[in-house]
């Protein structure tokens, strides 16, 4: 038996002003400072104001929230006691909303131990609305949260509920319009990734590769759209409701390696998420390619590739994103990134451990040796091809 899980999506170019109608009457906005620099938030509260609530903000977000972070949240929700948490940015804003929604639901619970297993029995104090102003985790439309553990460096990956999901996802696209085009691409890279690693996990359903193509095909027409004209809304609005698709999407069918690793990557040496998944992709799909040919030929065709003369769509498929990359001034290996061969080498151990304890990595098509794990990234490192 499997199970389709959405929050009620609204969109366009003027889905803000869903916002007043939204039930509640006391909104706690969580958010970041640049966020508010932006005057985003100002705009936010203003609408929920106009419905009549009263607004407090916190605005202390970390860029990769950890377990202290979420804890300021939770301290400042128990004081002003909202009814409606209104997540404002992001990917992380929105990962930090959902772990301190448990936490001021359930402060019984240390967050390490949630499971999609447990039942929390959220929404007796509060619901949330989210609303991102970036197009890339999808974090909008998810039932999981990442957030970083600092005495032990590594992302919990594995917070995850159907309980959180948001009640309301408002997607609007004049949000985007701000966004610099590094973070453009990297958050564009990382909803591309997610619908091609949606489309290949073992878990996926066909309802979840519905999504993920459209993910692809939306990325293939829109994101260097995007990149290049900060001002095409229609491009962002594009991009922006493929990024809450591939949540859906992954959200319903799960991830893959390139996660696992992106994960590790990001908590080791501080890679931006979407560049570190978008990256090991580009491997993972290498060491994946005997099991999922026909499905990665699948996402080749929605990127415009010609296979019907390729003898292997895979390295294709590969090269055609690692163009795109490129293209959208990202690197392609580990060494281009920054990262030393010592460091790596070091590191390696803890590195392999941490993609190992990722949840994606127990779903994906193939899942690799220690031995083989240390190959991928070193294949990574300089861009050789993974060949095993």
């Amino acid at each position: 038996m499997w199970w389709f899980v959405s929050p009620t999506i609204v969109f366009g170019s003027d889905a803000l002003e869903h916002l007043p109608s939204v039930k509640g009457n006391r909104a706690l906005v969580i958010t970041d400072e640049q966020i508010r620099r932006l005057g985003f938030v100002e705009q936010v509260a203003q609408q929920l104001r106009n419905g009549g609530k009263q607004v407090e903000v916190f605005d202390r977000v970390e860029p990769e929230p950890s377990l202290e972070n979420v804890s300021m949240g939770v301290e400042a929700a128990n004081k002003f006691q909202p009814d409606l948490l209104v997540a404002l940015g992001g990917g992380s804003c929105i990962d930090a909303a959902k772990a301190i929604w448990i936490g001021y639901e359930r402060p019984d619970l240390r967050l390490e131990e949630v499971s999609a297993l447990m039942e929390l029995g959220l929404r007796k104090k509060a619901k949330l609305v989210a609303i991102p102003t970036t197009s890339g985790t999808g974090s909008d439309a998810t039932w999981a949260a990442v957030i970083t553990s600092k005495a032990e460096h590594v992302k919990l990956d594995y917070i995850t509920s159907r309980e959180i999901v948001p009640d309301v996802s408002i997607l609007d696209p004049r949000f985007c319009l701000k966004m610099p085009k590094a973070l453009t691409a990297q958050t564009g890279l990382d909803a591309l990734t997610q619908g091609i690693e949606a489309y290949v996990t073992t878990w996926r359903t066909d309802f979840s590769d519905a999504l993920a193509m459209r993910v692809v095909q939306l990325s293939h027409k829109y994101l260097e759209r995007a990149y290049t004209n900060q001002d095409d809304l229609e491009a962002r609005e594009k991009m922006h409701n493929a990024a809450s698709m591939s949540g859906l999407a992954f959200s319903n069918s799960h991830l893959g390696m390139a996660h696992s690793m992106g994960h590790a990557l990001g908590a080791t040496y501080g890679m931006a998420h979407g560049l570190s998944v978008a990256l090991s992709n580009l491997y993972v799909i290498q060491f994946n390619r005997n099991v999922s040919a026909e499905r990665y030929a699948e996402v080749a065709q929605a990127l415009g590739v010609d296979t019907a003369s390729a003898k292997d769509v895979t390295v294709r498929l590969v090269a055609t994103l690692r163009d795109l990359m490129k293209r959208l001034g990202q690197p392609t290996t580990l060494k281009e990134f920054g990262i030393k061969h010592e460091d790596l080498m070091r590191d390696m151990k803890s590195v392999i451990d941490k993609t190992n304890m990722s949840a994606c990595t127990f779903v994906a098509p193939r899942i690799p040796s220690a031995k083989e794990m240390e190959g991928i990234y070193l294949c990574a490192f300089d861009g050789r091809d993974v060949d095993f």
